[in-house]
């Protein structure tokens, strides 16, 4: 009999453990990779705040989305699919130059068009934040992906208990809040959680507009030193610790939500 994925000794993360030990252990003996981790550690904070703020918005319209996607309104429906399909068609690296160089400076024009006629000082556009317009973007990329994730999830509702809550007399509003959205969301969350993770890998393309993430100082610190090596090394420790971390975490997540779809209370 060929043994399930789920039942293998996992070598791979003996293998990965081993890897993040040793390099943990070259940060605890050597001061090189002492001090480039300290550096680095400056651009954690950063690289967080990026993922949390750009998923939780991506996660809010990603959901509006997919509620547009059941929408009885054709033209609404039609007009997810359109956005859905030009947003993941274009690479996120010229998604983000493309919301950095020409969405953020039409912004920043329409909004003096609008308050030029309140009497409001203009803003310039270097005022609105790189930081930001990267946010935007990653916002932007990740909601077309996470709709397709809530679509899909509220798709596997069955339509029979719809149907009772609506015999029931539960509004819209009440059948989602409490009949489907609560069964949708054990089918929603582990591929979410590998989209929170990939997240977390692509704000590392912030870098290209200078945000000072852990990859930008990455690129800076590597500049000065021409310790290549060693400070890639680094870079790459921080983020295999947070997404093995974090997918790990999602695995035992997956787990329990599994057990408990067989043995619902």
């Amino acid at each position: 009999m060929t043994p399930t994925p789920d039942k293998d000794f996992p070598w791979w993360l003996l293998l990965t453990a081993a890897i993040v030990a040793y390099l943990f252990f070259q940060v605890a003996t050597d001061d090189l990779y002492t001090q480039i981790l300290g550096t680095l550690s400056k651009g954690i904070g950063i690289t967080i705040f990026v993922t949390l703020v750009a998923f939780t918005l991506a996660s809010v319209l990603g959901l509006l989305l997919a509620l547009g996607a059941r929408s009885r309104f054709l033209v609404i429906r039609q007009l997810v699919r359109f956005y859905t399909e030009i947003v993941r068609g274009i690479p996120i690296i010229v998604l983000l130059l493309y919301v950095a160089f020409v969405l953020a400076p039409a912004l920043v024009a329409l909004f003096n068009w609008t308050t030029a006629h309140l009497g409001l000082e203009p803003i310039r556009t270097r005022d609105f934040s790189l930081l930001w317009r990267a946010i935007i973007a990653l916002t932007i990329a990740y909601s077309a992906f996470i709709g397709e994730v809530f679509r899909a999830g509220l798709q596997s509702v069955e339509s029979g208990q719809i149907e009772a809550a609506e015999a029931l007399g539960l509004n819209g509003w009440q059948r989602f809040r409490l009949i489907i959205f609560p069964q949708a969301i054990r089918t929603i969350l582990p591929p979410l959680g590998n989209d929170f993770i990939a997240m977390i890998k692509d704000s590392s393309l912030v870098s290209v507009l200078g945000v000072l993430d852990i990859t930008q100082l990455g690129k800076v610190t590597a500049a000065g030193n021409f310790r290549y090596f060693e400070t890639y090394n680094i870079v790459a420790l921080i983020y295999l610790t947070m997404t093995v971390s974090l997918s790990l975490v999602l695995r035992q997540l997956e787990k329990k939500l599994r057990q408990k779809g067989q043995h619902p209370d």
